[in-house]
């Protein structure tokens, strides 16, 4: 059996999952599709619309984890449901509270349904606690920052589009990132390790992502730029980018 048809491609190519779908609806009662919404070691975004016009076409199901689309993508920061105009298309949806919402916890949304039947089989609820009151309302007044005061958003992808640039006219590799995660590639390991240290001399704190958290010859400096930084934060690790960038010979 191929990793395709087992179902654990990261990167899968569209024609090739619609292939798949097509053979195993012969053979499977129930077929689910999972992926992330946003890639976290690259930035890209999956075409979650595509994934959830094929599972449909089958009767398949689709699962889509948005932990970094929500707050980032779509009208609001709603997430990749939104940015694709898929909202309530998409079987099973998961996110987290803990990234862009800056609180702890996450959730699984779907029909009522999948809400019932995770709540009876879901073994790892089981023997867990609920988030204390303060947390649930630290996640709701979350919520309420994003729906009631765009500016952060608009303001989150106008750092980052900065960011992009200026990394890009500085000679640097930032693969193929469309979103917030902003890779900066460097190659072999030692120089990701060598640039980490340089920019922690600049005072930034940056670590290196290096084989096996992504393939080899493949490592980077995985960065993310938030709506609270200043354009004068920017300059500063971009001018720390540039000097260790150059030092250890990626630019």
């Amino acid at each position: 059996m191929t990793k395709a048809e087992r179902g654990i491609y990261k990167h899968c190519d569209m024609a090739d999952l619609e292939r798949v779908l097509k053979e195993a609806d012969k053979k499977y009662r129930r077929i689910l599709v999972i992926s992330d919404g946003v890639f976290s070691m690259d930035g890209d975004v999956a075409p979650a619309d595509q994934i959830v016009k094929l599972t449909n076409e089958v009767g398949a199901m689709s699962y889509i984890d948005d932990a970094h689309g929500e707050g980032v993508l779509g009208e609001g920061g709603r997430g990749c449901g939104s940015h694709f105009h898929i909202e309530g298309k998409i079987t099973v949806e998961m996110g987290t509270f803990s990234k862009a919402f800056g609180v702890v916890g996450g959730y699984v949304a779907g029909s009522d349904d999948l809400r019932s039947f995770a709540l009876n089989k879901s073994r790892s609820w089981l023997l867990s606690g609920s988030h204390p009151p303060a947390t649930t309302a630290a996640c709701i007044a979350a919520i309420d920052v994003l729906e009631t005061e765009p500016r952060h958003v608009k303001k989150l992808w106008s750092n980052t589009k900065y960011w992009k640039k200026q990394l890009r006219s500085a000679g640097f590799d930032i693969g193929n990132s469309v979103t917030p995660i902003t890779p900066v590639m460097c190659g072999e390991s030692h120089k990701a390790k060598a640039l980490s240290e340089k920019l922690w001399e600049a005072g930034v704190f940056a670590l290196p992502i290096v084989f096996p958290m992504v393939a080899r010859d493949k490592a980077r400096i995985r960065t993310m730029v938030n709506a609270g930084l200043k354009r004068e934060d920017l300059d500063k690790a971009l001018d720390a980018f540039v000097n260790g960038g150059k030092q250890v010979g990626i630019i």
